[in-house]
Protein backbone atom coordinates (compact mmCIF):
# COMPACT_ATOMS: atom_id res chain seq x y z
CA UNK A 1 0.00 0.00 0.00
CA UNK A 2 2.90 2.45 0.64
CA UNK A 3 5.69 1.09 -1.26
CA UNK A 4 6.59 3.14 -3.87
CA UNK A 5 9.99 4.03 -6.55
CA UNK A 6 12.06 7.44 -7.25
CA UNK A 7 14.09 6.30 -10.54
CA UNK A 8 15.14 3.26 -9.57
CA UNK A 9 15.49 3.63 -5.66
CA UNK A 10 12.98 1.72 -3.66
CA UNK A 11 11.30 2.80 -0.91
CA UNK A 12 9.11 1.68 2.18
CA UNK A 13 6.95 4.24 1.74
CA UNK A 14 7.25 8.09 0.31
CA UNK A 15 8.13 9.69 3.72
CA UNK A 16 11.45 11.54 3.67
CA UNK A 17 13.36 13.75 6.11
CA UNK A 18 14.34 17.08 4.20
CA UNK A 19 17.93 18.47 3.73
CA UNK A 20 19.05 20.72 6.31
CA UNK A 21 16.41 19.76 8.43
CA UNK A 22 17.00 17.33 10.25
CA UNK A 23 20.66 17.41 11.44
CA UNK A 24 22.26 14.92 9.13
CA UNK A 25 19.77 12.65 9.26
CA UNK A 26 20.22 10.69 12.28
CA UNK A 27 20.18 12.97 14.99
CA UNK A 28 16.13 12.57 15.24
CA UNK A 29 16.65 8.83 16.19
CA UNK A 30 17.55 10.36 19.87
CA UNK A 31 14.09 11.07 19.97
CA UNK A 32 11.78 8.19 18.41
CA UNK A 33 12.63 5.64 16.00
CA UNK A 34 13.51 6.38 12.57
CA UNK A 35 12.92 2.27 11.61
CA UNK A 36 9.77 3.33 10.17
CA UNK A 37 10.77 6.18 7.27
CA UNK A 38 11.19 5.45 3.72
CA UNK A 39 14.55 7.56 3.50
CA UNK A 40 17.05 10.30 5.59
CA UNK A 41 18.62 12.85 3.90
CA UNK A 42 21.57 14.68 5.20
CA UNK A 43 22.36 18.25 5.10
CA UNK A 44 24.41 19.33 2.12
CA UNK A 45 28.10 17.66 2.61
CA UNK A 46 31.00 19.58 0.65
CA UNK A 47 34.21 18.83 -0.39
CA UNK A 48 35.65 20.73 2.39
CA UNK A 49 34.66 22.42 5.93
CA UNK A 50 32.26 25.31 5.20
CA UNK A 51 31.41 27.98 8.37
CA UNK A 52 28.07 29.24 6.89
CA UNK A 53 26.87 32.67 7.03
CA UNK A 54 27.06 35.22 10.52
CA UNK A 55 24.35 34.88 12.89
CA UNK A 56 21.45 35.71 13.06
CA UNK A 57 20.52 33.43 10.45
CA UNK A 58 17.57 31.82 11.41
CA UNK A 59 14.30 33.58 12.05
CA UNK A 60 11.03 32.65 12.73
CA UNK A 61 8.02 34.24 10.36
CA UNK A 62 3.84 33.78 10.51
CA UNK A 63 3.70 29.90 8.29
CA UNK A 64 6.96 28.91 8.51
CA UNK A 65 10.66 30.27 8.87
CA UNK A 66 13.81 32.07 7.32
CA UNK A 67 17.22 30.44 7.27
CA UNK A 68 20.41 31.47 6.00
CA UNK A 69 22.94 28.94 7.43
CA UNK A 70 24.62 28.67 4.26
CA UNK A 71 25.67 25.64 4.16
CA UNK A 72 27.69 25.13 7.24
CA UNK A 73 29.28 21.62 7.58
CA UNK A 74 32.37 19.69 8.70
CA UNK A 75 33.44 18.60 5.46
CA UNK A 76 33.32 14.73 4.03
CA UNK A 77 36.19 13.42 5.94
CA UNK A 78 34.13 14.17 9.02
CA UNK A 79 30.47 13.26 8.20
CA UNK A 80 32.32 9.95 6.81
CA UNK A 81 33.86 9.36 9.52
CA UNK A 82 31.35 10.12 12.29
CA UNK A 83 28.05 10.61 10.56
CA UNK A 84 27.48 7.66 7.93
CA UNK A 85 27.71 5.05 9.95
CA UNK A 86 24.92 6.43 12.10
CA UNK A 87 22.79 6.55 9.42
CA UNK A 88 23.93 3.66 8.07
CA UNK A 89 22.93 1.91 11.47
CA UNK A 90 19.36 3.33 11.23
CA UNK A 91 19.14 1.81 7.77
CA UNK A 92 20.21 -1.71 9.21
CA UNK A 93 17.89 -1.56 12.32
CA UNK A 94 15.25 -0.30 9.79
CA UNK A 95 15.17 -3.29 7.87
CA UNK A 96 16.15 -5.93 10.41
CA UNK A 97 12.78 -4.76 12.28
CA UNK A 98 10.94 -6.68 9.43
CA UNK A 99 10.28 -3.74 7.04
CA UNK A 100 11.60 -4.40 3.58
CA UNK A 101 14.40 -2.00 2.66
CA UNK A 102 14.47 0.12 6.44
CA UNK A 103 15.18 4.14 6.08
CA UNK A 104 17.17 4.71 2.49
CA UNK A 105 20.58 7.00 2.97
CA UNK A 106 19.98 9.80 0.70
CA UNK A 107 23.36 12.45 0.96
CA UNK A 108 22.76 15.97 -0.27
CA UNK A 109 26.02 16.99 -1.95
CA UNK A 110 27.17 20.84 -2.45
CA UNK A 111 30.21 22.59 -4.54
CA UNK A 112 32.09 22.99 -8.29
CA UNK A 113 31.22 20.75 -10.99
CA UNK A 114 34.39 18.91 -9.76
CA UNK A 115 33.92 18.85 -5.96
CA UNK A 116 30.16 17.23 -6.74
CA UNK A 117 32.30 14.32 -9.22
CA UNK A 118 34.28 13.86 -6.05
CA UNK A 119 31.81 13.99 -3.34
CA UNK A 120 29.50 11.12 -5.84
CA UNK A 121 32.53 8.86 -6.17
CA UNK A 122 33.25 9.31 -2.35
CA UNK A 123 30.18 8.41 -1.16
CA UNK A 124 28.86 6.20 -3.78
CA UNK A 125 32.21 4.11 -2.76
CA UNK A 126 30.46 4.26 1.31
CA UNK A 127 27.51 2.44 0.20
CA UNK A 128 25.09 5.39 0.28
CA UNK A 129 21.30 4.60 -1.91
CA UNK A 130 21.13 7.99 -3.55
CA UNK A 131 22.09 11.10 -4.02
CA UNK A 132 21.02 14.51 -3.69
CA UNK A 133 22.53 17.73 -5.85
CA UNK A 134 22.50 20.75 -4.36
CA UNK A 135 21.52 23.13 -7.00
CA UNK A 136 19.71 25.64 -5.53
CA UNK A 137 21.20 26.77 -1.71
CA UNK A 138 20.11 30.53 -2.02
CA UNK A 139 22.61 31.27 1.13
CA UNK A 140 25.78 31.10 -0.62
CA UNK A 141 27.67 33.21 -3.25
CA UNK A 142 26.23 31.64 -6.48
CA UNK A 143 24.01 29.58 -5.01
CA UNK A 144 21.03 29.18 -7.19
CA UNK A 145 23.09 29.52 -10.86
CA UNK A 146 23.33 26.00 -11.59
CA UNK A 147 19.43 25.69 -11.50
CA UNK A 148 18.69 28.73 -13.53
CA UNK A 149 20.55 27.71 -16.68
CA UNK A 150 19.61 24.43 -18.55
CA UNK A 151 23.06 24.64 -20.35
CA UNK A 152 24.77 24.08 -16.92
CA UNK A 153 22.22 22.33 -14.80
CA UNK A 154 22.42 19.58 -17.57
CA UNK A 155 26.43 19.67 -17.63
CA UNK A 156 26.77 19.53 -14.00
CA UNK A 157 23.91 16.74 -13.45
CA UNK A 158 25.95 14.57 -16.24
CA UNK A 159 28.63 14.97 -14.97
CA UNK A 160 27.83 13.64 -11.52
CA UNK A 161 26.22 10.34 -13.38
CA UNK A 162 28.87 10.19 -15.24
CA UNK A 163 30.72 8.98 -12.14
CA UNK A 164 28.11 8.09 -9.96
CA UNK A 165 26.91 4.29 -9.15
CA UNK A 166 23.46 4.79 -7.33
CA UNK A 167 20.37 6.90 -8.41
CA UNK A 168 21.17 11.03 -8.35
CA UNK A 169 18.24 13.75 -7.61
CA UNK A 170 18.72 17.48 -8.80
CA UNK A 171 17.43 19.60 -6.08
CA UNK A 172 16.18 22.46 -8.16
CA UNK A 173 15.19 26.16 -7.11
CA UNK A 174 11.71 27.81 -7.12
CA UNK A 175 13.25 31.15 -7.34
CA UNK A 176 12.80 31.33 -11.29
CA UNK A 177 10.14 32.17 -14.00
CA UNK A 178 9.85 28.83 -14.96
CA UNK A 179 11.00 25.50 -13.44
CA UNK A 180 10.11 23.17 -16.40
CA UNK A 181 12.90 24.13 -18.53
CA UNK A 182 15.50 23.49 -16.09
CA UNK A 183 13.51 20.48 -14.89
CA UNK A 184 13.82 18.99 -18.59
CA UNK A 185 17.24 20.14 -18.79
CA UNK A 186 18.59 18.05 -15.32
CA UNK A 187 16.17 14.75 -17.12
CA UNK A 188 18.89 15.30 -20.29
CA UNK A 189 21.56 15.44 -17.93
CA UNK A 190 20.37 11.97 -16.75
CA UNK A 191 18.99 13.02 -13.11
CA UNK A 192 16.88 10.19 -11.88
CA UNK A 193 14.14 12.76 -10.71
CA UNK A 194 14.18 16.49 -9.76
CA UNK A 195 13.94 17.05 -6.06
CA UNK A 196 11.09 20.31 -6.09
CA UNK A 197 11.14 22.95 -4.21
CA UNK A 198 14.09 24.43 -2.24
CA UNK A 199 13.04 27.47 -0.11
CA UNK A 200 11.98 30.47 -1.51
CA UNK A 201 14.17 33.90 -1.06
CA UNK A 202 12.56 35.85 1.77
CA UNK A 203 13.63 38.65 4.15
CA UNK A 204 12.85 40.36 7.87
CA UNK A 205 13.09 43.71 8.65
CA UNK A 206 13.83 45.32 12.00
CA UNK A 207 11.88 48.60 11.56
CA UNK A 208 13.52 49.51 14.78
CA UNK A 209 16.97 49.41 14.15
CA UNK A 210 16.21 49.94 10.42
CA UNK A 211 18.48 46.73 9.31
CA UNK A 212 17.40 43.23 8.18
CA UNK A 213 16.84 40.42 10.85
CA UNK A 214 19.34 38.25 9.61
CA UNK A 215 23.09 38.88 9.03
CA UNK A 216 23.09 37.52 5.12
CA UNK A 217 20.23 40.32 4.52
CA UNK A 218 18.07 37.79 2.77
CA UNK A 219 17.51 33.89 3.60
CA UNK A 220 15.22 31.09 2.72
CA UNK A 221 11.70 30.77 3.53
CA UNK A 222 10.58 27.32 4.58
CA UNK A 223 7.65 25.77 6.12
CA UNK A 224 3.68 25.67 5.33
CA UNK A 225 3.53 28.93 3.81
CA UNK A 226 5.20 27.59 0.30
CA UNK A 227 3.10 24.34 0.22
CA UNK A 228 0.55 25.80 -2.34
CA UNK A 229 3.93 27.25 -4.70
CA UNK A 230 5.48 23.63 -4.12
CA UNK A 231 2.00 21.89 -4.79
CA UNK A 232 2.27 23.97 -8.24
CA UNK A 233 5.40 23.33 -9.00
CA UNK A 234 5.67 19.70 -8.85
CA UNK A 235 2.42 20.04 -10.72
CA UNK A 236 3.63 21.92 -13.67
CA UNK A 237 6.65 19.29 -13.71
CA UNK A 238 4.53 16.08 -14.10
CA UNK A 239 2.09 17.62 -16.34
CA UNK A 240 5.12 18.74 -19.05
CA UNK A 241 7.38 15.66 -17.93
CA UNK A 242 5.41 12.71 -16.83
CA UNK A 243 8.42 10.24 -17.74
CA UNK A 244 10.81 12.60 -14.87
CA UNK A 245 10.27 11.43 -11.03
CA UNK A 246 9.66 13.65 -8.52
CA UNK A 247 10.31 14.65 -4.90
CA UNK A 248 8.28 16.64 -3.57
CA UNK A 249 9.58 19.39 -0.54
CA UNK A 250 8.06 22.50 0.88
CA UNK A 251 5.71 22.72 2.94
CA UNK A 252 4.52 19.63 4.38
CA UNK A 253 3.23 19.12 7.54
CA UNK A 254 0.90 16.17 8.24
CA UNK A 255 0.22 12.57 6.32
CA UNK A 256 -2.74 14.53 4.22
CA UNK A 257 0.20 16.57 2.71
CA UNK A 258 1.91 13.65 1.90
CA UNK A 259 -1.08 12.50 -0.20
CA UNK A 260 -1.33 15.78 -1.91
CA UNK A 261 1.96 15.95 -3.60
CA UNK A 262 2.06 12.45 -4.28
CA UNK A 263 -1.72 13.20 -6.26
CA UNK A 264 0.17 16.02 -7.49
CA UNK A 265 2.83 13.95 -9.03
CA UNK A 266 5.38 13.03 -6.79
CA UNK A 267 6.87 9.87 -5.83
CA UNK A 268 7.93 10.67 -2.49
CA UNK A 269 7.73 13.79 0.08
CA UNK A 270 10.19 14.96 1.94
CA UNK A 271 8.99 16.56 5.48
CA UNK A 272 11.67 19.53 6.94
CA UNK A 273 10.27 22.69 8.86
CA UNK A 274 7.58 21.12 10.37
CA UNK A 275 10.19 18.03 12.27
CA UNK A 276 11.52 21.16 14.22
CA UNK A 277 8.70 21.67 16.20
CA UNK A 278 7.38 18.18 16.32
CA UNK A 279 10.86 15.49 15.77
CA UNK A 280 8.08 12.24 15.69
CA UNK A 281 5.97 13.86 12.79
CA UNK A 282 8.35 11.54 10.32
CA UNK A 283 7.54 7.88 12.14
CA UNK A 284 3.65 9.15 13.08
CA UNK A 285 2.80 10.21 9.20
CA UNK A 286 3.82 6.90 7.95
CA UNK A 287 1.75 5.04 10.75
CA UNK A 288 -1.61 7.53 9.67
CA UNK A 289 -1.01 6.87 5.93
CA UNK A 290 -2.05 3.28 5.83
CA UNK A 291 -5.76 4.26 7.04
CA UNK A 292 -5.76 7.80 4.92
CA UNK A 293 -5.36 5.54 1.93
CA UNK A 294 -7.58 2.28 2.74
CA UNK A 295 -10.40 5.29 3.83
CA UNK A 296 -10.12 6.10 -0.26
CA UNK A 297 -9.58 2.88 -0.90
CA UNK A 298 -6.09 3.08 -3.17
CA UNK A 299 -2.49 3.35 -2.30
CA UNK A 300 0.38 5.30 -3.21
CA UNK A 301 0.97 3.95 -6.37
CA UNK A 302 -2.57 4.55 -7.57
CA UNK A 303 -2.60 7.71 -6.29
CA UNK A 304 1.17 8.85 -7.33
CA UNK A 305 0.21 11.56 -10.48
CA UNK A 306 -3.58 10.87 -10.46
CA UNK A 307 -4.96 14.71 -10.96
CA UNK A 308 -2.92 13.79 -14.57
CA UNK A 309 -4.66 10.55 -15.52
CA UNK A 310 -7.28 12.00 -17.23
CA UNK A 311 -6.06 15.34 -18.81
CA UNK A 312 -3.64 14.12 -21.82
CA UNK A 313 -1.47 16.55 -23.06
CA UNK A 314 -2.95 17.99 -26.53
CA UNK A 315 -2.93 21.41 -27.73
CA UNK A 316 -0.97 23.66 -26.57
CA UNK A 317 -0.05 21.56 -23.70
CA UNK A 318 1.35 19.13 -26.10
CA UNK A 319 3.46 21.86 -27.61
CA UNK A 320 4.87 22.97 -24.48
CA UNK A 321 6.12 19.38 -23.80
CA UNK A 322 7.86 19.05 -27.24
CA UNK A 323 9.34 21.95 -26.13
CA UNK A 324 11.14 21.28 -22.66
CA UNK A 325 12.21 17.80 -24.24
CA UNK A 326 13.86 19.53 -27.63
Amino acid sequence: MLKTTVGTLELDNPVLSASGTFGSGWEGGAFVDLGPVGGLVSKTVTLSPRHGNPPPRIVETAGGMLNAIGLENRGVEHFVREYLPKMHHIAAAGAEAGRRHGPRVIVNIGGSEDELQQLARRFCQEGVHALEVNLSCPNVAHGTRSSTDPQLTEQVIAAVKAVATVPVFAKLTPNITDVVPIAAAAQRGGADAVTLINTLVGMAVDWRRRKPVLANTTGGLSGPAIKPVALRIVHQVRKALPDLPIVAVGGAHSAECVLEFVCAGASAVQLGTAVFADPNLLPRVVAELPQLLASARTTIAELRGAMHAAAPASGAAACRVSEVRS
